[in-house]
């Protein structure tokens, strides 16, 4: 947390965190021309960020962009809100979200969250694609046999079976990446939005990346924002501990997107 609070503390890095809350996924080009600032000022001080998990880069051919990460902060809420004062801070939280919308541009941006992990490759491929496993952290089964090509459902665990997320797995690297396109409301006439996790070890742990693109509209996007972080902390958990956190999992459905 202490790098996280070092971060924080400069005024031109929460200019920076800023500047990608309101669009996510600049290049350091755009930035730079935002912030009217030197590259490697602005290179030194994303630098901080990115030690900080504050900000993640994800690569795209030859440019890297960067995209504002919620882990830390979410930390932050689990350790030292959520069991305080939540309701008054939801209820404001939604006030505040009603009076964003109008500022809401057509173009829902890219939702990417890292989060890193003590376990190996292989441990947290086998968490993402093994039924039992993510009918533990959360709470519905991810089925599929993982081919390209091939169907995949996210079933509820209550006995009935119904799907209520289905898509169609486009690129799989076991245990490195996994490319899935998510189709929460089949019968709506819409592009389906797409999920990308990318597994990297990272010194003696792995540091998992999840992009969810393509989002249709602003509703969706403020669905899986509160509802990865809430799933993957409860992988992270699983895998290290051996059990969830005491929450609620989150259910990929209509009703949370």
């Amino acid at each position: 947390m202490e790098l996280v609070f070092k971060a924080l503390a400069d005024h031109t890095r929460r200019d920076l965190l800023d500047r990608l809350r309101a669009r996510n996924g600049q290049t350091l080009r755009e930035l730079c021309e935002d912030l009217g600032m030197a590259r490697q000022s602005a290179t030194q001080h994303l630098d901080v960020l990115v030690r900080a998990s504050l900000v993640t880069v994800v690569r795209r051919g030859r440019e890297r962009l960067h995209y504002l990460n919620p882990a830390p902060i979410h930390e932050i809420e689990q350790r030292w809100i959520s069991g305080f004062d939540q309701p008054r801070l939801r209820a404001l939280s939604a006030i505040k979200r009603q009076a964003e919308e109008y500022a809401m541009t057509e173009t829902i941006p890219t939702y990417v969250y890292v989060t890193y992990i003590h376990a190996t490759a292989a441990q947290v491929w086998k968490a993402l694609t093994d039924a039992d496993l993510t009918a533990r952290y959360w709470g519905n089964s991810n089925v599929s046999d993982w081919q390209p090509g091939s169907a995949w459902e996210h079933r509820r665990t209550d006995g009935s079976g119904k799907a209520v997320v289905t898509g169609t797995v486009l690129e799989v690297e076991e245990p490195n990446r996994l490319v899935v396109t998510f189709e929460d409301s089949p019968d709506e006439q819409r592009e389906p939005s797409t999920v990308t996790y990318l597994i990297e070890p990272h010194q003696d742990i792995v540091r998992l990346t999840v992009s969810h693109e393509r989002l249709p509209n602003a509703d969706m996007y403020r669905g899986i924002a509160q509802g990865w972080p809430a799933v993957l902390a409860n992988l992270k958990s699983l895998l290290e501990t051996g059990s969830v956190l005491p929450q609620s999992p989150w259910e990929m459905s209509p009703a949370h997107v």
